[in-house]
């Protein structure tokens, strides 16, 4: 398995002709490889973590897939559009089920594919979070869409942590952010080392 490349954004990006567009959705891509390659019971999913109290490879794969589905939900609304990413189910069946994960992240994917390349990227956004205070920050699509793909890759070392207790072997670039894949081949340190 291989990994994408890192995603530009281009004024092209910006002005919603979107060519990296691809990579985005690659990163859901990209996760149902440990379904296809390494997983091989349900129970790999729900596996907990010795170095990661809590944490469980189904946890990773749902809670990275909400962040895109909601970004899609809030832009497929009507202006203004609210992004709220501390609205998300917790305990869905892609947690603990291959099937359900596969078929999940496949629907994101499906949906990033038809929304990203016609969208403008400067589209406005009102993102409310909770810190633990209420915030409302203004934001656009291509700058929560960037989020979306780096908080992605967070998620998929914690994955590669867990599917390593587990013996699972993973493709050496997996969750590492494209800046440290640019900087360690720049470095000629050669491939990164888990």
């Amino acid at each position: 398995m291989s990994s994408p490349p890192p995603a530009t954004t281009t004024s092209s990006a910006l002005n919603g002709c979107s060519d990296d567009a691809t990579a985005r959705t690659r990163l859901l891509e990209v996760s149902t490889a440990i379904l296809r390659q390494g997983l091989v019971t349900d129970e790999q999913l729900t596996a907990h973590s010795t170095f990661i109290p809590g944490s469980t490879i189904g946890k990773h794969l749902r809670h990275a897939r909400d962040h895109f589905v909601l970004l899609v939900e809030a832009i497929s609304t009507s202006a203004p559009h609210v992004l709220n990413y501390d609205k998300r189910a917790r305990n869905t069946p892609m947690e603990s089920q291959r099937k359900a994960a596969a078929d999940a992240l496949n629907d994101a994917i499906t949906q990033l594919q038809a929304v990203v390349p016609t969208m403008n990227m400067t589209e406005p956004i009102i993102l409310h979070a909770v810190t633990p205070y209420p915030q409302v920050l203004e934001t656009t699509f291509g700058r929560e869409l960037w989020f979306a793909g780096l908080h992605a890759i967070h998620h998929w070392s914690m994955v590669r942590v867990i599917a390593g207790e587990m013996g699972i072997q993973m493709d050496d670039a997996f969750g590492f952010a494209p800046s440290t894949l640019v900087h360690m081949e720049s470095k000629s340190l050669g491939k990164p080392k888990i």
